[in-house]
């Protein structure tokens, strides 16, 4: 079993608290250390939550995971908690990169960005900043906020949106009071008060949820949603990048990501599937999970004697 250490990294006068899990094999192994991913969950998601498949596998690989979770979200610092907050939760991405650099035994030049839903959206902003990169990942992304916000007036109509933005603005008026934060749930029935309430999605992150997850995110996030478009960044990404899109996906509209990976010039896989079927114990985990490690060796020089399927990467 790879051994696991807990790591405090330091961002902006806070910490974030990382987890490295240590690849389990050597045959990435070069005299300049391992590979590494750095791996963050989506909107309201942590780090315990349908992400270990994953980190197995890509250990088993002879692959180091630097997974963390954002500032205000469980073992990490900052207040209020359960906030979302997309430049920090960027900088908090090239803070764990910065810090993955350092570490003993990762080879430098050999890091690689994961993210999803959300955080897919983030990594095409993260890789466009940081050409050092050897690669980025985005599995089943959520790269232009507006785009979202669209949908949401579309499928859940503008009153919908007025009442989220009138507990956006309460949430907003309560910080600066000094007071805690307005909460809504991260996933709710349809028709709810939540930031995700599409069919199943309720179901799919109870199934998937460790336990440090909570169901709230403080509501002045539907104020921020809208202006984060990592989208525009897209066409300046040059590390090879893998984007893998849930074409029935009800959470993280198949089309936004589409257009993202275009920009960025990815290699590019669609499964028929939802936006929960692919984490761990899920029915499209391990075919969205062997397509990564595909990827990854070939993007980081092979693993001795992988054979890759016609039409399978990049």
């Amino acid at each position: 079993m790879a051994r696991t250490d807990d790591l405090l990294v330091p961002v902006d006068g806070d910490r974030v608290h990382a987890r490295h899990h240590c690849a389990s094999s050597d045959v990435m192994t070069s005299p300049q250390g391992r590979p590494c991913v750095v791996m963050a969950h989506g909107i309201g998601a942590t780090q315990d939550s349908g992400l270990d498949g994953f980190i197995e596998a890509i250990n088993s690989a002879g692959i180091d995971v630097l997974a963390f979770d954002y500032r205000h979200f469980a073992g990490s610092g900052g207040e209020p908690r359960q906030l979302v907050d997309p430049a920090r939760q960027v900088a908090d991405y090239h803070g764990v990169i910065a810090a993955a650099r350092r570490a003993e035994g990762i080879d430098p030049d050999r890091i690689v960005v994961w993210g999803v839903s959300f955080s897919g959206g983030h990594v095409f902003q993260v890789a466009a900043d940081d050409q050092r990169l050897a690669a980025m990942i985005a599995l089943t992304p959520a790269p232009d906020g507006r785009a979202v916000a669209v949908d949401m007036a579309r499928t859940r109509g503008l009153g919908f949106l007025v009442r989220m933005s009138g507990l956006a603005v309460r949430d907003v008026v309560a910080a600066r009071r000094g007071r805690a934060a307005v909460t809504v749930p991260v996933v709710g029935a349809p028709g709810s008060a939540a930031a995700l309430t599409s069919p199943g999605a309720e179901e799919g992150m109870r199934r998937i949820a460790g336990p440090t997850w909570r169901n709230e995110l403080a509501a002045r996030v539907f104020l921020t949603i809208p202006f984060h478009r990592p989208v525009r960044r897209a066409g300046d990404v040059t590390c090879r990048a893998l984007v893998q899109i849930a074409d029935l996906d009800r959470s993280a509209l198949p089309r936004p990501a589409a257009v993202a990976a275009e920009r960025a010039r990815a290699t590019v896989h669609h499964y028929p599937c939802d936006h929960f079927d692919v984490y761990t114990g899920e029915p499209w985990h391990e075919k969205v999970r062997d397509d990564q490690l595909r990827f990854l060796s070939r993007v980081l020089h092979g693993v001795p004697g992988a054979t890759i399927p016609a039409g399978a990467g990049a």
